[in-house]
């Protein structure tokens, strides 16, 4: 099969433990797609460790945050026109197997603009807190209801994206919460979206910003809030 032109991106801050394995990963396993990695403000050697492993290399000026990073990889992505974005994370968390996956999932599905990759639809557990999992059960409840479709995994940061939604998050991606609010982004600018299952792998190096519960929690209320404004707002005119 001809895959289309791929890129994968990669945001990554202070990843310099993990990022080289990930791209590795990445690069035997779909050899035919360019990987990006998005260095936030790393103080470590993040950037060097992506380079040194085959990545192109975009370093931010300073730590701008998740949304504007990777919607950076989504503006690079329409100016090079590539077909498709495999959206992965720098800590190495999401199975490099299942990239093929969900590309496949996309390129056989013409009623579909993005594909999630869910770490809830299978038997994993990932060791998930019991705060985190009534947040993302409240998140996940509260996006069904609104795109009147099932979400199991609002939080996910593994997905794929045709070229529609390239240059509809190239053109505006959420910053604050980006991963559930994309999700409501995607419903009302009408394109379409869908879950598979996939792997997740515990990290080798560093820490997750929620692992604290009152984080979790405080995380989990402020993007609902975001989610419910975000419903008042026009969706964007995705241009050709």
């Amino acid at each position: 099969m001809q895959y289309p032109k791929t890129l994968i991106i990669l945001p990554a801050l202070n990843e310099a433990g993990n990022i080289n394995k990930a791209v590795t990963g990445i690069k035997a396993n779909i050899p035919f797609a360019d990987v990006l990695v998005i260095n936030d403000g790393s103080t470590d050697s993040t950037a060097q460790e992506a380079h040194q492993a085959g990545a192109t290399v975009i370093n931010m000026p300073y730590n701008v945050g998740i949304g504007a990073a990777v919607q950076t990889g989504f503006k690079y992505a329409a100016r090079h026109d590539y077909a498709v974005v495999i959206r992965n994370d720098g800590d190495g968390q999401h199975a490099a197997d299942d990239i093929m996956r969900l590309l496949d999932t996309l390129l056989t599905n013409d009623d579909v603009d993005v594909v999630v990759g869910s770490r809830f639809l299978g038997d994993g557990d990932y060791g998930t807190s019991f705060m985190r999992k009534l947040g993302i059960g409240i998140l996940s409840n509260l996006l069904t209801l609104i795109t009147r479709q099932k979400i199991t995994d609002p939080t996910s940061g593994f997905a794929a994206f045709n070229r529609q939604a390239i240059l509809l998050f190239a053109k505006m991606y959420p910053h604050d919460y980006p991963e559930p609010e994309a999700v409501v982004l995607v419903h009302k600018s009408g394109l379409r979206q869908c879950e598979i299952p996939v792997t997740f792998h515990d990290r080798e190096h560093g820490t997750s910003q929620f692992t604290a519960p009152t984080r979790s929690a405080y995380y989990m209320l402020k993007v609902t809030l975001a989610i419910l404004i975000n419903l008042l707002r026009r969706a964007p005119i995705i241009e050709q």
